[in-house]
């Protein structure tokens, strides 16, 4: 089945197309990471196979080492969107999200030395949690809010969405003008400092004000297998 989202507040459910990640939005994760503030949004993609719900799993499979966790806004798209200009860009956002950006961080730096992509360090199945989608009209300014991650009951991550390098308009009319946006599409904003590890056992719960939580616990093993569906 496809990976869907559920509407806060209602039955409806919409679909999930690609996910755009985008690195280094935060200056002090980016330094955090050994890295310079990049001079515009630096873009990567996750696939909606790696989406799990509120009170799943993430599976870290045999042969990864490091995980790390990195809390993020996430931002639905509910309408298509081409080379979308700033002041029109939060009309298409059907809503928004809390998601987990989950990083294989072992064969991110393995990618890294070899200047390959990240894929296999960023969508690996379940390494993209993203909770019930609170609708736009519903949701407070995305330019302030406060966002927090708990491991274990420990705070590990928090931040505020004023402080991105680039807003959620912004980001919409970057990737807009280079990669066409359609309707279910999630954008991740980019993390707060404050990554670190997890391991089996763990307990992770996210929160951004005014839009939702997200709680997953941790798991090693190979994620199940989806019951085949006939062509």
């Amino acid at each position: 089945m496809p990976a869907e989202l559920r509407i806060s507040g209602s039955d409806e459910r919409v679909a999930v197309g690609k996910i755009v990640g985008v690195g280094r939005n935060y200056a002090a994760h980016a330094r955090e990471m050994g890295a310079a503030p990049a001079g515009e949004p630096m873009l990567f993609l996750k696939p909606a196979s790696s989406v799990i719900g509120d009170g799943e799993a993430i599976v870290i499979p045999p042969g990864v080492g490091e995980v790390h966790h990195e809390v993020e806004l996430g931002v639905v798209i509910g309408a298509r969107c081409s080379r979308v200009l700033a002041g029109e860009a939060l009309a298409r956002v059907l809503g928004y999200a809390v998601l987990i950006d989950v990083t294989a961080r072992d064969l991110q730096a393995a990618a890294r030395k070899q200047g390959l992509p990240w894929t296999l360090a960023k969508g690996l199945d379940t390494f993209c949690p993203i909770s019930a989608v609170m609708p736009a009209a519903q949701a407070p300014d995305p330019a302030s809010l406060a966002l927090r991650l708990l491991v274990n009951g420990e705070l590990r991550q928090q931040g505020k969405t004023a402080d991105m390098l680039w807003s959620v308009p912004a980001l919409i009319e970057f990737i807009s003008a280079r990669i066409t946006l359609e309707r279910g599409d999630v954008i991740a904003t980019g993390t707060p400092q404050g990554v670190a590890a997890l391991v089996p056992g763990d307990l992770v719960e996210a929160r951004i004000e005014g839009v939702g939580a997200l709680r997953c616990t941790v798991a090693s093993g190979e994620p199940p297998r989806q019951p085949f569906q006939p062509c």
